[in-house]
């Protein structure tokens, strides 16, 4: 799995990203206010969670090293968490933090979107 830097660094190159630590020292990722990814730690080692599909959701919750997000997808929410190895190929990895910051983009609004200049 890439580093949390490498995560970071990542998620800070999508356009308009905005970044604030919470939840006990987590990187959380935002696009126009929505959180699209989260990396901090579970059980003492690195973790990413991102929002996906309800097909990968349900493909990605039985992979080894992966698991339905905590508390986020005990609320209904499809959100995945790589915790472990084996996890994610890398670039695996970044394609579902950009299908995630996508989700977030198409739920705003077009006004926003247009002051974001993501439009």
């Amino acid at each position: 799995m890439l580093s949390r830097e490498a995560i970071n660094a990542y998620c800070k190159s999508l356009p308009q990203s905005t970044h604030v630590v919470q939840w006990g020292n987590a990187d959380v990722w935002k696009l126009g206010g929505k959180v699209f990814a989260i990396c901090g730690w579970s059980d003492g080692n690195s973790a990413v969670t991102f929002k996906v599909s309800e097909l990968a959701f349900e493909i990605l919750s039985d992979m080894p090293g992966m698991r339905p997000a905590p508390y986020l997808a005990s609320r209904g929410m499809k959100w995945i968490q790589v915790y472990d190895d084996p996890g994610l190929p890398d670039t695996e990895l970044m394609a579902h933090l950009d299908a995630s910051y996508e989700m977030i983009k198409a739920k705003l609004t077009k006004m926003l979107r247009s002051e974001l200049g993501l439009i």
